[in-house]
């Protein structure tokens, strides 16, 4: 007996029996396996939803000319020395972007998830992150600056925001792709890394930086350089968005997880991430940064508090402020916009989607 299943305009008539042997056995971890890419049927149909929309929000650093941005750069009427500062800053986070990405835990992640629609998004999240180094070549070879000096720069903000350890160096070495998922704490390392990496070290680090280029962008200066960090920037929204869900789905299948100490734990890494990124903002940036931006270090610092508080919320956490302290409003929303936090929570299409894969409606590319 057949059933058909249906993906977008397409239908699939598979082996019923089958088909239910396949779903029932999928899960993040210790799910069924096999030696085929066996997609259908699906289970975690927002994995598939996510990879298509980050397959249509394809881009190229190519498409942004760089002419304005060389011109604006050569001009000290229309920007400064600081803002011309911010611009090596951005560009050294480019240059720097390997030793925080957190390759490892990427590629041990893809291994150990079975569901293959899950191991789908991880395969496109390798391809945009090369994109991403591309477009390193594309802004230093338009603005003619020297990436090992830009590099240099922005290590050195790093350095003067550091005075202890940084979160993400906590990332244990003991989290590989030959885990042995079956014990229940190798189960809470899974948890709590996929947690560490996307929300607290992707989700919150270099936002303070992010924030300032993209002012930057938004008064219309360096209009290449500032869309092509929106871009990178909204690609690492999905990134985040897949990791969310992924703990979610974690949670759910694997219940006994979710203790109460487990949870504190990891509202404990979150406080520890934002408080990291506020020293990086207040002695690594500096407030003279900051105002060349055209921004307030008051409303920089409390920004980065809801966004804590967002990612602990959209992962059934209670927010730091919720112990009793008043919760912090958003004083820069055109910022969400322009981070990629706007369009990661409605699942929206992006402007720079490109007409023909917006245009497509075939699968046949899988």
């Amino acid at each position: 007996m057949q059933k058909v299943f249906q993906i977008g305009p397409r239908s699939f008539a598979l082996d019923q029996a089958k088909a239910e042997q396949v779903f029932m056995g999928k899960r993040v971890i210790n799910g069924y396996e096999t030696m085929t890419f066996n997609l259908l049927p699906l289970k975690y149909q927002w994995a598939y939803d996510l990879y298509r929309t980050m397959k249509a929000n394809h881009w190229d650093a190519e498409e942004h000319a760089m002419a304005r941005d060389v011109a604006h750069w050569r001009d000290v009427r229309v920007v400064s020395d600081a803002e011309r500062d911010i611009v090596r800053l951005g560009v050294g986070y480019f240059a720097a972007a390997e030793a925080f990405d957190g390759y490892a835990v990427r590629y041990a992640t893809r291994e150990l998830v079975t569901a293959p629609e899950l191991k789908l998004v991880l395969g496109r999240h390798t391809h945009e992150e090369n994109v991403h180094t591309d477009s390193l070549v594309h802004m230093t070879g338009g603005l003619g600056l020297n990436p090992h000096t830009c590099e240099a720069r922005f290590r050195a903000a790093c350095a003067a925001g550091r005075p202890a350890p940084q979160l993400s160096e906590q990332i244990s070495p003991d989290f590989h792709r030959g885990l042995d998922l079956t014990l229940h704490e190798n189960k809470q390392l899974f948890a709590k890394t996929i947690f560490l990496f996307s929300q607290c070290v992707e989700g919150t680090k270099f936002f303070g930086l992010h924030a300032l280029v993209l002012s930057l962008y938004a008064q219309g200066k360096f209009p290449a350089v500032g869309q092509i960090f929106r871009n990178t920037l909204r690609d690492e929204a999905q990134h985040i968005e897949f990791f969310r869900n992924l703990f979610l789905e974690l949670i759910k299948e694997n219940g006994e997880l979710w203790t109460e100490a487990f949870r504190e734990e990891l509202r404990g890494l979150m406080a520890t991430a934002i408080a990291e990124e506020k020293r990086f903002v207040r002695d690594g940036l500096g407030a003279d940064a900051v105002a060349a931006a055209g921004l307030r270090l008051d409303d920089l610092l409390t920004y980065l508090d809801t966004v804590g508080d967002r990612r602990l919320e959209g992962c059934n956490l209670a927010s730091l402020s919720a112990g009793g302290g008043a919760k912090a409003q958003n004083p820069l929303p055109w910022l969400d916009e322009l981070l990629g936090l706007a369009a990661a929570a409605d699942g929206g299409s992006h402007d720079y989607q490109k007409t023909a894969s917006l245009n497509q409606s075939s699968d046949d590319d899988l």
